[in-house]
This record gives structure tokens, C-alpha cells and sequence, in this order.
């Protein structure tokens, strides 16, 4: 059975640690009017480039423009600590999902439009960070993989569950979730202030890490990476924490 109505990092609250966020009560006070109609999916692919030669094998980013961008990766804001929303408790931790049958879920409770045209662009086998969000030292935990490509999210149609909308049908439904499976905990804990100390030396030197949605949508609790941004990322785990 999916996991019952808890929602990992609904609101896609700013981190408490990241000073240049704003705090969002929810991820739909965003105007997302026009995202709903242009229901955009990023591209699919990957580079075959490594953290350690990205400066050999990057490709041009002439104007940076993001439909250039190719998007093989995710990043998935979760809170491990509780807090209750109309009720319910949406604390969802990575030791949460070990806890699954099958250490499976449904990644459920999604109420951004561009967070839920991502999750659509998800497709089996891919990886993502399982990210703790809105804690005391938010960063990535762990990895999960995608065991079920998007369909409708029951939560929507569910009056007692707080991510309840009224608006959506069941024959045409808004809100999609997937499915995703634990894969293993990284080597260590790497934190939101690690990765905000390489994002912005790179937005110096043009590293991978220069346009990181994490530093620039803050609030979105679904985030694409491209193949250079994990793989850096995942390098981290190998080196001492500064």
C-alpha cells in the first residue's frame, strides 16, 4: 500500500539555515496560473561527463538558456521532523522511508505546478538526493530511485487529508505523484551549507554547481539536476567535511 496522506515537504519551506530564502507558507501561494496552462516538462537525457573533468567536457551554455539544459537527476525536499498540518503530521525522514514495505513509497502531497510537471518527467531507474529540508542542518541524506513513473495522486481526492483539492477531477486529475524506492544512505552527511559554498565559488569559475535550483527556486520541493550537478555532488561524499 502507498503511504497514507503524509506529505514530504509540502510547503517546500525555505531552509532554516539558508539566509537568503524567504520562508513560503505553500508551495501554491506561488502564481503558478500560467505554469498549469503551459504544463512544461524539462527535457530528458544525461552527459556522460564526471565531476572530475566537467571543465573538459561541459557543454556551451551560450546564454544559459534552460531548454538547453539536459535534466537526468532530482533532488526531493523532505522533513524529518514533525509538524502537523490540518491535523496530520507530515514528517516523512529518509529512516521513514527505510521503513516501508519494500522500503517503497509514493512520493505524494505535490501542489506546485512546475514541481508536478517535474515529477511527470520522471522515468524508471532514475536517481535522485533524498534531501532533509526545513530542520536544523538541512542537506542530503541519502539516494532514492524512481520505481513508478507518474500517475494520479490520491491525496487530491481525499477531504480528510490536507492536501485535499476540491478543484480537481478524477477524470482529468492536477496533481500526480510517483513512486520511489530507497537505494542507500551517503557515505556522509552533506550538508545545505557545503553545497551553498561550492555554488557560489561556482558562479564564479563557471563550475557545475553555477545555476543549482537549490539556490535558485528555493521553494520547490521537486528539483531537476543535470548529470555534472549530481555528479559533483556525489563526489562530496568521498572528501572530509570543511
Amino acid at each position: 500500500m502507498p503511504w497514507p496522506s503524509r506529505k514530504r515537504d509540502k510547503g517546500a519551506a525555505a531552509d532554516k539555515k539558508e539566509p537568503d530564502a524567504k520562508i513560503a507558507k505553500t508551495e501554491e501561494e506561488e502564481s503558478d496560473k500560467e505554469e498549469e496552462e503551459k504544463s512544461t516538462k524539462p527535457p530528458a537525457g544525461g552527459s556522460k561527463s564526471g565531476w572530475k573533468n566537467w571543465k573538459k567536457t561541459k557543454e556551451s551554455d551560450s546564454g544559459g538558456e534552460e531548454s538547453k539544459i539536459k535534466y537526468c537527476h532530482w533532488l526531493l525536499k523532505s522533513e524529518p521532523e514533525s509538524r502537523l498540518e490540518k491535523g496530520v503530521d507530515v514528517k516523512f525522514s529518509i529512516d521513514d522511508l527505510k521503513a516501508q514495505p519494500n522500503q517503497t513509497t509514493c512520493w505524494d502531497g505535490v501542489r506546485n505546478y512546475q514541481a508536478r510537471n517535474f515529477l511527470r518527467s520522471m522515468k524508471l531507474g532514475q536517481q535522485a538526493f533524498f534531501y532533509h529540508s526545513n530542520c536544523k542542518e538541512p542537506g542530503i541524506v541519502g539516494i532514492v530511485k524512481i520505481v513508478k513513473e507518474a500517475y494520479a495522486d490520491h491525496t487530491q481526492f481525499d477531504q480528510k487529508d490536507p492536501h485535499y483539492d476540491s478543484t480537481s477531477r478524477k477524470e482529468n486529475p492536477k496533481w500526480s505523484m510517483v513512486d520511489v524506492q530507497f537505494v542507500r544512505m551517503t557515505k556522509r552527511f552533506i550538508p545545505l551549507s557545503e553545497i551553498k559554498a561550492h555554488h557560489l565559488a561556482h558562479k564564479e569559475d563557471g563550475g557545475p554547481l553555477k545555476n543549482m535550483m537549490l539556490f535558485t527556486r528555493q521553494r520547490l520541493s521537486i528539483q531537476p539536476l543535470t548529470q555534472e550537478e549530481f555528479d559533483f555532488i556525489l563526489g562530496l561524499e568521498e572528501e572530509k567535511p570543511h
